[in-house]
């Protein structure tokens, strides 16, 4: 059983930015894959960006790439936002999948579905 718990949403006026945190307990991530979602009101829940287990494979969205940044150490995911957007407001999500489940992991970061997900940060970009 592995427990996410995010951090580090706020409010921000555009241009600025925030570093999101997912911090983990009760397993090691070194055989997860780590996903950052969001989902806006009326929304559907959309992948963020994505980070592999094996050799630290990234994929993001088109609409947060050169802004956004994943990272990953043993039990913590990151996910560095610069020069948001009010579009890019939302609540955001960590989750995580064994690394053997997945197929590619942009397919898995698309289709979220997860073993485990944390409660969320929201985000909130004015503009």
């Amino acid at each position: 059983q592995v427990q996410l718990v995010e951090s580090g949403g706020g409010l921000v006026q555009a241009g600025g930015s925030l570093r999101l945190s997912c911090a983990a307990s009760g397993d090691t991530l070194d055989y997860y894959a780590i996903g950052w979602f969001r989902q806006a009101p009326g929304k559907q829940r959309e992948g963020v960006s994505c980070i592999s287990s094996r050799d630290g494979t990234t994929y993001y969205i088109n609409s947060v790439e050169g802004r956004f940044t994943i990272s990953r150490d043993k039990n913590t995911a990151y996910l560095q936002m610069n020069s948001l957007k009010p579009e890019d407001t939302a609540d955001y999500f960590c989750a995580v999948i064994a690394q053997w489940k997945i197929t590619t992991l942009q397919t898995w970061c698309i289709v979220g579905e997860s073993d485990y997900w944390g409660q969320g940060t929201q985000v909130t970009v004015s503009s």
